[in-house]
């Protein structure tokens, strides 16, 4: 039996990456000038949208490394948290914008045995498929209320980025979940990131 546990520090290194990811991409999307019935709708919406899948990712990675007796903790990266900010907001002030660069911390593994290019796989492949899944449920909210335009808009957007949370970190780029589930089964990433790739193409459309 697993016994998942967020302590007071890492909980709040998890709220602190989750608002600051929202927040920068709401000043990405919409600019500083933003009046703030927008700005309330755009923050909930990433925090509900990417919020979840930045989390419920981290969580997956966590949740398998406890599985397979490992220590596991999310740590923030204040260095990169600090660069997205910057990024969304500093280029506006002198009139352009740049690229968002959003890195905001990982799931960090600590174990006293060594955990097999297996293990390493499924617990990286772990954080896209739950992606894989909010994307779903984010798509099946969507089919039952298209009809009502701000959930429709939310959901939709949560299937998007969701799948293109699991597409990302499926690239074969280290240190990327898909440079591990590569060196575990070549097949077993190719096939991921197909779907990955394919689902966000769909959804695109």
């Amino acid at each position: 039996m697993v016994h998942m546990h967020i302590g007071k520090e890492e909980g709040f290194e998890i709220l602190v990456s989750i608002l600051a990811i929202s927040l920068a991409l709401t000043f990405a999307t919409a600019g500083l000038s933003i009046e703030p019935s927008r700005f309330i709708f755009l923050m909930a919406t990433y925090i509900i949208t990417i919020g979840s899948g930045f989390l419920l990712h981290e969580m997956a990675h966590k949740y398998y490394g406890l599985k397979y007796g490992a220590k596991a903790r999310f740590r923030a990266w204040p260095l990169g948290l600090a660069l997205a900010l910057g990024l969304a907001i500093v280029p506006q002030i002198f009139g352009f914008r740049l690229p968002l660069f959003i890195a905001p911390g990982a799931v960090y593994l600590y174990s006293m045995r060594h955990i097999s290019r297996r293990e390493n796989g499924i617990i990286s492949l772990a954080g896209p498929a739950m992606n894989w899944l909010l994307a779903g449920i984010f798509f099946a909210g969507y089919l039952l209320f298209y009809d009502n335009v701000i959930i429709a808009t939310v959901t939709m957007h949560g299937a998007w980025i969701n799948m293109g949370l699991a597409m990302f970190n499926l690239l074969p780029i280290f240190p990327l979940d898909g440079s591990k589930v590569l060196a575990w089964d070549w097949r077993i990433w190719l096939a991921s990131f197909a779907f990955s790739f394919l689902g966000f193409s769909a959804i695109s459309l």
